[in-house]
């Protein structure tokens, strides 16, 4: 197997591993508000947290910026439990204005949150490469490979949101919140274990 492919699927299952949940939990919150048919806002939304994790992750690859493990490892669950939040008080825009603005706030609010958990990425990463010279086909494996993982969580939480609200008529208002609450509760306990202060 090449290098680029066993960092690809490094970064699968990096983002897949349910040992490291939060990552799975942040993807899940996500989606919570959307239904399969906005398929491409999710998938520009998911593309969009890989963006600034992809950043932080080269910036930390390189030494270019440093932090304590420790709070970012705090700050990934306040990520999620704000992203719950957000969705509790989601409702659908009024107008085509208010819709384009809601979403490029979302957007925004995503990429900021994925450059907190490329921090959360980043010591792993680091670990792997070492002191390679050249970590630009690392890099790039390895965050594929991490979008490839978002995106097959993506597609099995949408299998199971188009069961419960097309086929068992939940009302999506209704499934958002008990994602979201599922989530905040799970999330909760996650940032108890992390207490920086």
């Amino acid at each position: 197997m090449s290098e680029f492919f066993a960092f690809l699927q490094l970064g699968y299952q990096h983002i897949t591993d349910l040992g490291g949940y939060d990552h799975i939990l942040f993807i899940i919150a996500l989606c919570a508000i959307y239904n399969p048919q906005n398929w491409k806002k999710i998938l520009i939304l998911v593309t969009f947290f890989t963006i600034g994790h992809s950043i932080t992750l080269a910036l930390a690859a390189l030494n270019v910026i440093q932090f304590s493990s420790a709070f970012i490892e705090f700050l990934i669950p306040i990520t999620i439990l704000v992203t719950c939040f957000t969705n509790f008080a989601h409702k659908m825009p009024k107008n085509i204005f208010d819709k384009e603005q809601s979403l490029w706030t979302r957007y925004l609010i995503t990429t900021v949150f994925g450059l907190i958990h490329g921090m959360g990425f980043s010591n792993y990463l680091r670990s792997l490469l070492g002191k390679s010279s050249n970590i630009v086909p690392q890099l790039l494996a390895f965050n594929i490979g991490l979008e490839l993982g978002q995106i097959i969580i993506v597609i099995l939480f949408m299998i199971l949101t188009f069961i419960t609200v097309s086929l068992f008529k939940v009302h999506k208002r209704t499934w958002n919140l008990i994602v979201s609450g599922f989530v905040a509760g799970m999330t909760f306990t996650l940032l108890l274990e992390k207490w920086y202060f």
